[in-house]
């Protein structure tokens, strides 16, 4: 039995379905130039359906040289051809039996010259990176990726807050608007801006980030915008391309822009108003084809107000505002957001979950979720951390930051503090704290008769505990301790000897 009969019968419209999911565009004619098929990819772009099978290819496709291809025999590879105001590179190949034409096929691979041009981007910077990076192994693997994987798709959420957003970004992504998204730290505005270009054209293009509220005002502009040798002491001698020119073709993130220094405000809008940058020192404007987004966690319209952000760089931001609703907002989509990332930890820390118990999920979407995913993680890690048995029950889900943050720490570290209770006597703070017995009780709202105590001791007080009660978790390990409490080795360190918490 022959291979072909078989897989037919099998397998009667694979062969379509594979064109069908193809990322190119494909339309095949005969040789007098009428349409035998169309994938369905062409016919989105072109807004037709499959009766366009039988008409001719003229009739269809804007600016078409499939019927002269027929005609020559001669095949024109990555040929230039605009169609619907895009100007698309197309090949158009003919198909021969016994020296005759029989067909020709058309694919587009580039659905708008943009996407060469940012694919292009990506290779130079590429190119650029090997020969500076080339022989510094460590120094090339922690570079940053050029290219992102990120769709929609991961993007989890079936709430219908989370839903509309997503439409509506995805909407947004077809074209070349600037985009600001606001939302609560942690709720992904990184995920969303990165998840938007990636469905633009500028997909194969560079994603630059910037984070405006990690880096030093004196440093931010020469970041941003780049510097001419010598501009200023310490300068590397041949200068230095800024983020805008890295994302050239590409998209760049400005994100926590609220965070942005007022006078580098002004900077910012002249780019965005000339579409050209100015290095640090430079004379000569730099063109710039860069797709801008922005995100914050903060305030804008509060911000303009108090003059801290100016508004005219507020209104050319928010072309369309991007809203990522907080956790506390969708907790329906709590189960499927934890079950991924509890896969995800699971396979990282080799650890295994067989169930989570209705009233661990109960406890996960009560909780107000000031960090929102952020938080949710490290929760679910710590978790992970404190389960025996493969089943997540209530006890294992702590929050002991917001627990803090919630009572009041009416103990006192020093035998010398003097505190009031509800018959007038006096109470020393060590007995405050033998009194309540365990760390609830030393977490244990006013009420319970101990006040006087400053702020800043209070806070030092709940740093202890929450310190003690990492190195509990992490058997003494410090380094995990330090991982728990999202804070470096040599910060828990330095807080071990402030406090005198005695080694574990």
């Amino acid at each position: 039995m022959s291979i072909v009969p078989q897989f037919e019968s099998n397998y009667p419209n694979l062969l379509y379905d594979a064109l069908d999911h193809a990322h190119e565009c494909m339309v095949l004619t005969d040789p007098k130039g009428h349409i035998l098929y169309m994938n369905k990819p062409y016919q989105k772009f072109l807004h037709v359906t499959d009766e366009v099978v039988g008409r001719h290819v003229t009739e269809v496709i804007e600016n078409t040289r499939m019927h002269i291809v027929a005609q020559t025999g001669q095949a024109e590879i990555a040929h230039v051809q605009r169609i619907q105001g895009h100007d698309m590179i197309a090949s158009r190949i003919p198909i021969t039996r016994d020296g005759q034409v029989v067909a020709v096929i058309g694919t587009v691979m580039f659905q708008d010259v943009q996407q060469l041009y940012a694919l292009t981007a990506t290779v130079d910077r590429l190119r650029n990176e090997m020969q500076i990076f080339r022989g510094a192994e460590m120094r090339r693997k922690s570079r940053k990726r050029p290219m992102l994987t990120t769709t929609f798709g991961d993007i989890i959420g079936g709430s219908r807050a989370m839903v509309n957003m997503k439409q509506l970004a995805v909407r947004v992504a077809r074209s070349d608007t600037t985009v600001l998204i606001t939302g609560e730290s942690g709720t992904g505005k990184e995920l969303v801006a990165s998840a938007i270009h990636v469905a633009s054209k500028r997909g194969l293009g560079p994603f630059v980030t910037v984070n405006c509220a990690a880096i030093p005002d004196s440093l931010l502009e020469s970041e941003l915008f780049g510097y001419e040798g010598g501009a200023f002491t310490g300068a590397a001698p041949s200068g230095k391309q800024g983020k805008f020119e890295l994302a050239q073709h590409g998209t760049i993130l400005l994100d926590e822009v609220g965070d942005m220094p007022l006078n580098l405000q002004a900077k910012l809008l002249r780019v965005l108003q000339e579409r050209e940058v100015e290095r640090v020192g430079g004379l000569q404007p730099i063109p710039l084809d860069v797709r801008v987004i922005s995100s914050t966690h903060r305030n804008l319209a509060k911000l303009m107000n108090e003059g801290m952000f100016r508004e005219d760089l507020f209104y050319r931001l928010n072309v369309l505002n991007l809203n990522i609703p907080p956790l506390r907002q969708r907790a329906e989509d709590i189960p499927a957001i934890a079950m991924s990332f509890l896969n995800e930890l699971c396979v990282a820390n080799g650890t295994k979950v067989g169930t989570v118990s209705e009233a661990a999920w109960g406890k996960l979407k009560s909780h107000h979720w000031p960090g929102n995913v952020r938080e949710l993680k490290n929760v679910l890690e710590r978790a992970l951390l404190l389960m025996d048995d493969g089943v997540m029950e209530p006890q294992h889900i702590t929050f002991p930051f917001q627990e803090v943050a919630e009572t009041e720490v009416v103990t006192k570290s020093y035998s010398s503090a003097r505190t009031v209770d509800g018959s007038g006597q006096e109470r020393t703070a060590a007995e405050c704290d033998r009194d309540a017995g365990s760390l609830a009780g030393r977490l244990a709202p006013v009420e319970s008769g101990c006040s006087g105590i400053s702020l800043k001791e209070r806070v030092a007080f709940a740093e202890k505990i929450a310190i003690v009660q990492a190195l509990q978790v992490a058997r003494g390990n410090k380094r995990e301790a330090a991982k728990l409490l999202g804070i470096s080795k040599s910060a828990l360190y330095q807080k071990l000897a402030e406090y005198q918490v005695a080694s574990m």
